[in-house]
């Protein structure tokens, strides 16, 4: 389980931050980036966190994977405090980012194994669980293949399979198939279902609202730092007054 009880993230406003905000720039000296947020991701059901560009989501989840600290509020993973816990945290999460590298000499099985090995697991373990998530994201053709020599979707299976080699009970993916053709993002969906359904929990932010539809079973809503909806997709279904998850979408961020 993930808990987030008033999450609030500021951030110094340098003066070219003042310059590019303009006259929305704040105040005083530093900005919220996340400012009041509360919600919870359960055991067995996939939590989507929506927003456009900006919107805080990013550093929303890199505050849940211990990357960023809160400036108030708090966080539990697994049922230990990103904050006073954070190691414990790293053990018990898998956390997807889009701006971490891989190391383009290695091949994919090399890379998967070096994070393997970060997280203790012995040969066995290490077998079974690669045999697992290379047949499910389609990886078994470009294992022994280089890094450099991969495309962009190739490079995200290899991402999300050292994400989750150690088999973690607390998923979060921050965009997972952002710019990825359509047959790498059925396998990410997919290995998205397959984690709810062992009952993990998994949280994820996107812009794809279908993945939303196909996907959440719950939804918040986060625009310039707080949440504007936090409820069930049945919830969210059964207040819209717009045709479509996009338009209701856009509806409320717009009245926000």
């Amino acid at each position: 389980m993930i808990r987030v009880t008033e999450l609030r993230k500021l951030f110094k406003v340098t003066r070219r931050m003042r310059k590019e905000l303009g006259a929305s720039a704040p105040e005083g000296d530093h900005i919220a980036a996340v400012d009041g947020v509360s919600f919870e991701c359960r055991p067995g059901r996939v939590f989507g966190l929506i927003g456009p560009n900006g919107a805080g989501k990013t550093t929303a989840l890199r505050m849940v994977a211990t990357m960023l600290k809160p400036s108030s509020g708090s966080i539990t993973v697994a049922g230990f405090d990103v904050v006073r816990e954070a190691q414990e945290v790293r053990s018990n999460i898998g956390f997807l980012t889009g701006n971490t590298g891989l190391y383009d000499r290695l091949t994919a099985t090399e890379m998967v194994r070096y994070h393997a090995d970060l997280h203790g697991m012995d040969e066995e373990q290490f077998e079974e669980r690669k045999r697992y998530l290379f047949a499910t994201l389609g990886m078994d053709g470009f294992a022994d293949r280089r890094i450099a020599r991969l495309s962009t979707g190739m490079r995200q299976k290899v991402s999300i399979a050292r994400t989750i080699i150690h088999d973690p009970p607390v998923i979060v993916f921050d965009e997972p198939t952002a710019g990825l053709d359509v047959m790498t993002s059925r396998a990410i969906v997919e290995l998205i279902r397959t984690s709810r359904d062992a009952g993990k929990t998994v949280l994820f932010s996107t812009h794809v609202m279908g993945e939303v539809k196909l996907l959440c079973d719950d939804i918040a809503i986060i625009h310039e730092g707080r949440l504007y909806f936090n409820g069930s997709k049945d919830e969210f279904e059964s207040q819209m007054t717009q045709g479509t998850y996009e338009d209701e979408f856009i509806h409320l961020v717009g009245e926000a």
